[in-house]
């Protein structure tokens, strides 16, 4: 049940052009974006401002589309954010160019490399250390500099740094699923990764 209701249709003037803006004609909101409406101000500064538009949070075209959904999917699990993760597999991480297996894989303790990228595998450890520890080691640092230049590591923390406010949205609202995908259960992996935290 959700701990803050969602606004529902009929929208006012202002949230249905934010809507026609960031979703497919006869989509649903998110019930998430539907509940932070309920601060009308704030949603429509997010999307006025192009900080949420139809791919996300942030998405500013810098990063590629298959990294940076797998960066917020990632974001998702560290956060135990099962909502927005659902959200973004049932939406967008196809479309981003994700295969099932590496949606499954961001899941799990460990992903394997053999599914990634060198950078994006270490970018991997360097948003379990920011949500997880909330602290970057000088030997992990060494790793992601060898990967990505100053750019690139700013970019990435501030969308960890978002996706991490959404997780807490999440835990604030309790959000009920959407409908968009089936409900994937919990991997044993992420299971084994959650107990140990």
């Amino acid at each position: 049940m959700d701990r803050i209701a969602p606004v529902t249709a009929p929208y006012s003037a202002a949230l249905a052009d934010c809507f026609a803006r960031l979703l497919p004609p006869g989509m649903t909101p998110p019930v998430l974006f539907r509940a932070v409406a309920r601060n009308e101000g704030l949603f429509k500064h997010l999307v006025d401002s192009g900080l949420l538009g139809p791919t996300g949070l942030l998405d500013r075209r810098v990063l590629p589309g298959p990294l940076r959904e797998a960066l917020i999917l990632r974001t998702c699990v560290a956060w135990r954010n099962h909502y927005e993760w659902q959200l973004h597999v049932g939406t967008i991480a196809r479309r981003m160019g994700l295969s099932d297996a590496q949606i499954a894989d961001t899941r799990r303790a460990q992903p394997d490399p053999a599914l990634w990228s060198a950078q994006t595998h270490v970018l991997f450890e360097l948003v379990d250390a920011l949500v997880l520890r909330r602290d970057v080691d000088d030997a992990l640092f060494a790793k992601v500099r060898a990967q990505a230049d100053d750019a690139l590591l700013i970019e990435v923390t501030q969308l960890v740094g978002l996706y991490s406010g959404i997780g807490m949205l999440a835990a604030l609202i309790q959000p009920s699923p959407d409908p968009y995908g089936a409900a994937l259960p919990l991997v044993e992996e992420q299971e084994k990764c959650e107990a140990s935290r």
